[in-house]
């Protein structure tokens, strides 16, 4: 029998904080905690095959931020909420020294709290998300805006795949602009991060953007890696940002295996 066969049965329960209740995920256990931060409008169903490659004896976390999945609405989904959420998160589930594992708008997640939180993370591992690129103007926050004003009509069927919130379209408009406004300014947060960081690219195009748009995006990430001893690029895989926990699940899990391997924290900058 493999690790993928002993995985717990998860226990779902909705976790009270401020004005929402966040519906949160734990198989419980005393191995190394791993804990699952989502992309922007995703829910925690996108970590359905990592979790499952990695089995026991790891204790996973997942949850559904604010607005997304099966969390209720809130008055406030900034992102300073989600960092704070993630302490919440924690805390109810006794966790200490986890790793984070984060895609897209949960890389910044992780980091933000890891730098907020020195000691209290074993390491994490950002998946096509922590990219330090700084690239949103008034122009646009004004094709934000008027994208999701228009895709309004489509929640609905989104919210089934996971790239929906419950919020209003203009509510996903400024969750949107914030998240790009701050992994503009990321740069300085991996320098606050003591803990291994191991990175995981997508190399393929999605919609949104053109091959050279996310090439200038990626190689935002080359200073901090030739700078920062403790981030490592652990793989470029040949999906694309949407598709890589679905096709590259096992890399993912690789790299967490890797990370819990790893014993070590910075002393200095």
């Amino acid at each position: 029998m493999n690790d993928r066969e002993n995985t717990r049965p998860a226990r779902t329960d909705m976790l009270g904080v401020d004005d929402t209740a966040l519906a949160m995920t734990d198989t419980g256990g005393t191995g190394r905690p791993v804990v699952y931060l989502n992309g922007a409008f995703s829910s925690q169903r996108a970590w359905h095959r990592v979790v499952a490659e990695l089995g026991s004896p790891w204790r996973h976390v997942s949850y559904d931020m604010r607005g997304r999945g099966r969390s209720r609405r809130s008055s406030d989904y900034t992102f300073g909420t989600a960092v704070r959420d993630l302490g919440a998160v924690l805390d109810a589930a006794g966790i200490d020294r986890p790793i984070l594992v984060g895609w897209s708008y949960g890389a910044a997640v992780a980091l933000h709290w890891a730098a907020s939180n020195p000691s209290r993370a074993h390491g994490l591992v950002l998946v096509d998300g922590g990219y330090p690129y700084d690239w949103v103007d008034d122009n646009a926050r004004t094709q934000i805006r008027r994208r999701f004003r228009r895709a309004r009509w489509t929640f609905p069927v989104l919210r089934r795949l996971g790239m929906a919130g419950w919020m209003p379209a203009e509510e996903h408009a400024e969750v949107s602009i914030e998240a790009n406004e701050v992994m503009g300014a990321l740069d300085g947060v991996y320098d606050a991060v003591t803990c291994p960081v191991r990175f995981i690219a997508a190399s393929g195009t999605s919609v949104g953007g053109t091959g050279s748009e996310f090439a200038r995006m990626r190689a935002t990430l080359d200073p901090v890696l030739a700078r920062d001893p403790h981030v490592r690029l652990h793989a470029t895989v040949p999906s694309n940002h949407v598709t890589i926990l679905r096709k590259d699940f096992r890399v993912v899990a690789d790299a967490v295996r890797h990370t819990a391997a790893e014993d070590r924290h910075r002393t200095g900058p």
